[in-house]
């Protein structure tokens, strides 16, 4: 063959191979998309749900806890499947659960009127934990966008799982609210037979089951399993501590594990900490609340869907994770005293509503949104670029499971603080994130070469 032939041939296949490559990354991240919505479905009833059984409020922290231990506990084992055992099947299984739990999830209604409230209770915690096991396919969902991305554009990859997880918060607790109401349920009543049950905590469930149904269909029609390095076939499957004991061994991985502990236990605690704070400090009830998230929310499409990504063609990932960390760290410290920022800023005109104090805790929240933002997806294509080929899988594992566990301590950690002062869990929430600050420069520091090394 002539090298003008080969020219063309070559420049007639990388289109065709940048084609593929979008349908792949379109498919892995509309599956993490919709069951992210289902996820977001339960989200507004959960607590009321816990209340109907007449049991302690202490019951939601736990059955939160419940999931995130049991993500912390699998987010590895799955992701070392699919480096052996290929990420179709990985994540077709963990939706399969999906279904399953949700399911569960909503008859505990009926179980609590058939045989009681323990074992109505216990049919909770199986099916949180069930599905905190199977939503360890986030793990499984990045190794994949790692195979099938280079690493100049892994950032703007990874940065859609994070955005497809913003959208999922946005839409999923409005369904779910909408599934909840009482026009929905007496017309779901009047239309379903009557052995299924229709009350506003088991539509949402089964709502939630339907979505991960639909996200399982269209895995199994449309997701193909990508090329790439596989771990070899007898490698025998390693525990959770060897695996986190060979991470923690690993130079270039352990800073990033360890920033990504010490940043869920912050932002967990907060993200739960901020809705009480945000009735005992601004008077907000449920409404002005969920809208407030909301604004966050899409902030955060935007964040880690658009900026991330152009960000990332013109500096290292290394830097970003830098910038993004100290507007985490800034916002955690200013976000307690935003009335008291508030009140220097100059007059604001427009509706009555839109006070000094609420434009001060916009800005913050803006600040919040950008910074978890950059941080969040910069250090996961630091992992990604940190492990070999045939360790993808397992290093997105060790490194999400450490944020499950992470997000396992951090709300029971700031609620108790909360009891002590209102800002201190905002306050020691961005003390924790400078030692971050401090291991994400030193990477910036290192060589181009040294630091993007695969």
């Amino acid at each position: 063959m002539s090298a003008p032939e080969s020219a063309v041939s070559s420049d007639a296949e990388v289109p065709e191979e940048s084609r593929g490559t979008r349908r792949a990354l379109a498919v892995v991240i509309a599956v993490v998309f919709i069951d992210l919505l289902g996820f977001g479905v339960v989200i507004p009833i959960l607590p009321f749900y816990v209340r109907s059984f007449g049991v302690s409020d202490v019951y939601i922290g736990l059955l939160a806890a419940s999931y995130s231990l049991m993500q912390f506990l699998f987010a590895p084992v799955l992701g070392r499947i699919s480096d052996q055992r290929g990420r179709r099947p990985v994540i077709m299984l963990s939706l399969v659960g999906s279904v399953l739990a949700w399911t569960v999830f909503g008859v505990a209604g009926e179980i609590d009127l058939l045989f009681g409230t323990t074992l109505a209770v216990a049919t909770l915690f199986a099916s949180r934990m069930l599905a905190g096991a199977m939503g360890g396919n986030i793990a499984t969902a990045q190794a994949y966008i790692a195979d099938i991305t280079p690493p100049a554009r892994r950032a703007g990859a990874l940065g859609l799982v994070g955005a497809s997880f913003s959208l999922g918060f946005i839409f999923g607790p409005a369904i779910g609210g909408l599934m909840a109401s009482d026009p929905v349920v007496a017309l779901a009543r009047d239309l379903l037979p009557s052995f299924v049950p229709a009350t506003r905590f088991s539509l949402p469930s089964f709502t939630a089951a339907a979505l991960s149904l639909v996200s399982l269909g269209f895995a199994f029609v449309f997701l193909r399993e990508p090329e790439r390095t596989r771990a070899p076939a007898g490698t025998p499957a390693t525990t959770l501590v060897s695996q986190f004991r060979t991470a923690l061994a690993d130079d270039d991985l352990r800073g990033l594990v360890v920033s990504f502990f010490v940043v869920s236990v912050a932002f967990s605690g907060i993200q739960v900490m901020f809705i009480p704070f945000a009735a005992d400090v601004y008077g907000y009830g449920e409404t002005e609340t969920a809208l407030f998230l909301t604004y966050i929310g899409l902030l955060g499409t935007l964040n880690q869907g658009v900026v991330v990504g152009r960000l990332a063609r013109r500096y290292s990932e290394a830097k970003l994770a830098v910038v993004g960390a100290v507007g985490l760290l800034l916002s955690l410290a200013l976000l307690p005293f935003s009335p008291d920022i508030g009140a220097v800023l100059p007059a604001v005109g427009g509706p009555p509503w839109l006070t000094r104090e609420l434009v001060a805790l916009l800005l913050v929240g803006a600040l919040l949104s950008f910074g978890n933002g950059m941080l969040n997806v910069s250090l996961s294509t630091l992992v990604s670029t940190s492990a070999s080929a045939d360790q993808q899988g397992n290093a997105f594992g060790v490194t999400q499971g450490a944020g499950s566990l992470g997000r396992t301590l951090g709300p029971p950690s700031m609620a108790a603080l909360y009891v002590l002062a209102y800002w201190s869990p905002f306050v020691v929430g961005a003390a924790l994130i400078v030692p971050v600050v401090y291991v994400l420069a030193s990477v910036a520091r290192r060589p181009r070469a040294e630091a993007d090394a695969p």
